[in-house]
């Protein structure tokens, strides 16, 4: 076993001027009043990993050029298709309309582990909400399921943007093993 180098990762990965080529993963996120400039950085970073379809910065959210969203984030501002909306509301009613399911990451009554989503749920938009209050109940209401991830220590939850980490990369995985 050998760690690889920056240039030989970099062979098999996509450039900002080859992005436009790349097949995204029909996954939307909304981030509804972050309130850490790090953490937002953080879930910019991971969106690209994961290689989203779109970010919608709600609300309160920080958003890009803030420098400490572009120290986290390490350049992934410029390859994550993003963009800023007041009310978190219009942008979900418009991703519904055009047949995009909206899924919770909060722990509801009805609420899921996240491993247990299967490829039906593609085109899906993924919630995130504050820090401290989580998804709103009004936007809870405009959802049509909500996901969480199990906790089995003292701890009610995770932080957002390890949380955002776990979820959007078991969509990745769920998204790559769909059925042809």
């Amino acid at each position: 076993m050998k760690k690889l180098s920056h240039s030989e990762i970099s062979k098999n990965r996509s450039t900002l001027e080859t992005l436009h080529q790349v097949d995204k993963m029909p996954v939307y996120v909304v981030l509804d009043n972050i309130r850490s400039s790090y953490n937002v950085g953080s879930i910019f970073r991971s969106s690209d990993g994961a290689m989203i379809k779109k970010l919608y910065l709600c609300g309160y959210t920080p958003h890009p050029p803030q420098k400490e969203i572009l120290k986290t984030a390490l350049g992934s501002t410029g390859s994550v298709d993003w963009e800023y909306f007041k009310d978190p509301v219009d942008v979900i009613l418009e991703l519904k309309k055009n047949g995009v399911k909206i899924i919770a990451l909060e722990q509801t009554n009805k609420s899921i582990p996240y491993y247990q989503l299967t490829s039906s749920i593609m085109p899906v938009c993924l919630v995130i909400g504050n820090e401290v209050t989580g998804v709103s109940h009004e936007l809870i209401d405009l959802c049509d399921e909500s996901i969480e991830i199990p906790q089995y220590g003292i701890k009610q939850s995770l932080n957002v943007a390890v949380a955002y980490g776990i979820s959007i990369f078991e969509l990745r995985k769920i998204y790559d093993h769909r059925p042809e």
